[in-house]
């Protein structure tokens, strides 16, 4: 039996607006429970799950069986500063509770978000933090290195006062 999805897991996938032709990247998918639920949205699109764990890509590989043998989704056991997908180009980039971004600074991973985004792509970030005034601080600290790295404004949404996410893209 799997245990029941996280919230801050579905409003992510809810607020992707997945499509059934489009191209996802994950960043940091643990054990693919997101993927899975993308995956069932995806017709003709694709998707890549990476994870800098060997292990949660292993336990996304065992959750996601059928998506792999589809060829919707491929998973990749990478670091994002180390990631390279050659001509691949992906409409939605998204993580939830990766702190790098706003741990910063991001210089490697940016550099490989937007080398993955296609033009138009953006990127999602979605956080639950421990309390509101850490997702104030996350958020301000978010912005400040997303904006430094060629982002626009970022969109901010919010779940709960300790369930935040954005959306942004670079500028153009």
């Amino acid at each position: 039996m799997t245990s029941p999805v996280p919230d801050r897991v579905r409003w992510a996938v809810e607020t992707l607006d997945v499509q059934p032709s489009d191209r996802v990247l994950e960043i940091g998918c643990g054990s693919g429970v997101a993927a899975g639920m993308i995956c069932e949205r995806l017709v003709e699109g694709r998707m890549l799950a990476i994870d800098r764990s060997a292990v949660q890509i292993e336990r996304a590989r065992r959750r996601n069986d059928a998506h792999l043998a589809s060829g919707r989704l491929s998973l990749d056991a990478v670091e994002l500063a180390d990631l390279h997908v050659g001509d691949a180009r992906f409409d939605k980039v998204f993580a939830i509770n990766v702190n790098l971004f706003w741990l910063g600074p991001a210089r490697a991973e940016v550099d490989a978000v937007r080398r993955a985004l296609a033009p138009g792509g953006r990127l999602l970030l979605f956080y639950e933090t421990p309390g509101p005034e850490r997702a104030r601080h996350a958020a301000k600290r978010l912005t400040a290195v997303l904006q430094a790295e060629a982002f626009a404004e970022p969109k901010w949404l919010t779940r709960t006062p300790r369930l935040f996410g954005c959306v942004t893209a670079f500028r153009s």
